[in-house]
């Protein structure tokens, strides 16, 4: 649980003291965005083994029913992260939304059903051909790296090789043409190369949550390149009127880092921040 003497940060810019303001003045009309790896859970270096903080799920039930809406925006599959997440039948969260694969799908706690378009033909194309390009630059799956299957996206991990760094940077050109030869992008992330359908991305989903739910106040939370895209969404909501709060988990990445209003060391960080905001909103 979270500190009760534990004070809501400052953010470093005034754009973002003033999201904040405007979160605490009118939460039934602000929208808490979360990403999940690195965000709401460690990084890992098994993908399959990550898990929300165990403060997250306490701290969003907490905060949930005092706020317009909660989303959890992600490149994992929806199901993927709600599992991950320990997020079904959690308390306080029955009108929870995670968007999966960058906003291509969609879990409902109210439903419990994940809404979501027929998966790229390109997708399991490139896939199939991934074993021989990595084969073909010296980086098989006998090297420590790892292929992630996500139906609607194919992801290239890195973390475990003997030299993460030099196997991420050997993968990205030949990635690249894999992915242009079938009409797919290359999304990079913390040594991790996903390749998956151009159009959707956490911008464009964040944007759309924001305008149904009517909400005019919006903080984002991530921690990866992928952000940046939400990053860029929230800056743009800013210009006509909607106030942000930009937070960044870790500082691993500079990109992020530098742009956000709020650096927190993680998700135990970001949890905290969570229930932070619960408690003020309680006091009224």
């Amino acid at each position: 649980m979270g500190n009760p003497a534990h004070p809501l940060p400052t953010p470093s810019t005034q754009a973002g003291r003033e999201g904040l303001a405007a979160l605490l003045a009118r939460p039934s009309r602000a929208v808490v965005a979360l990403d999940f790896d690195g965000t709401l859970a460690d990084i890992v270096p098994d993908p399959e083994q990550s898990r929300a903080h165990p403060s997250v799920v306490p701290a969003l039930s907490a905060l949930a029913p005092r706020i317009a809406a909660v989303a959890v925006i992600t490149g994992r599959p929806a199901e993927t992260a709600v599992r991950y997440g320990g997020f079904t039948g959690a308390p306080g969260l029955g009108h929870l939304v995670v968007l999966g694969h960058y906003g291509a799908e969609r879990w409902d706690a109210a439903t419990g059903t994940v809404h979501a378009p027929a998966p790229d033909p390109g997708v399991e194309a490139a896939g199939a051909e991934l074993p021989s390009v990595l084969k073909g630059v010296g980086t098989g799956t006998d090297s420590g790296i790892w292929i992630e299957e996500k139906g609607r996206a194919v992801a290239v991990h890195t973390r475990r090789a003997a030299d993460p760094q030099a196997a991420f940077d050997a993968l990205r050109t030949p990635l690249a043409g894999l992915a242009a030869r079938h009409g797919l992008i290359v999304e990079p992330g913390r040594m991790v190369l996903e390749l998956r359908p151009p159009g959707v991305d956490k911008g464009v989903a964040l944007e759309e949550y924001v305008k149904e739910a009517g909400a005019d106040t919006v903080l984002y939370a991530g921690d990866d390149l992928g952000d940046l895209a939400a990053y860029a969404a929230v800056e743009k909501l800013r210009e006509s009127g909607t106030a942000g709060l930009l937070v960044c988990s870790g500082t691993a990445v500079p990109e992020l880092a530098e742009r956000a209003d709020l650096v927190l060391p993680g998700p135990a960080a970001v949890a905290e921040l969570l229930h932070s905001l619960a408690r003020r909103l309680s006091r009224g």
